[in-house]
């Protein structure tokens, strides 16, 4: 990885484009310093607040809205932001029917179970062919 400064010029020279930092506020980095999505929205230093959030969840043919409250959501977790259509928003498809938090909870986690137990009829499968199965679709932190 490269060492940049602010003195140094982009790839292919040119000038490097820095502003001069406001008075009293921090310098600003060259864009070829960011290699991120941060960096494609220039939304390295802004977060989000989010009121009255509500959390939609889907499974099989029903669906469970859970308010949440208030979100905030740092800005480099951000890749896109917009507007939604409040009128389309309200408008659930056909097949499916509201039930309550709880119920959409036991779906799901039968939903997830299931799955797992797949997962490793699947991995274990696959061992015996000789494969190895890493992390056997587990979030790892």
């Amino acid at each position: 990885m490269e060492n940049l400064s602010l003195q140094d010029l982009p790839p292919g020279g040119g000038s490097n484009h820095v502003q001069p930092p406001p008075p009293g506020g921090p310098p600003q980095l060259p864009p070829q310093m960011f290699t991120t999505a941060a960096h494609l929205l220039d939304l390295t230093d802004t977060n989000l607040v989010l009121t009255e959030a509500l959390e939609r969840i889907f499974v099989q043919d029903v669906y469970a809205d859970i308010p949440r409250g208030v979100f905030l959501v740092r800005g480099e977790n951000v890749l896109l932001l917009g507007e939604i259509d409040l009128d389309k928003d309200d408008y659930i498809p056909e097949p499916y029917r509201q039930v309550s938090e709880v119920r959409a909870y036991e779906l799901q986690k039968a939903e997830n179970e299931g799955r797992q137990m797949l997962d490793k009829k699947k991995a274990k499968r696959l061992h015996e062919l000789g494969f190895e199965v890493e992390h056997a679709g587990e979030a790892l932190f």
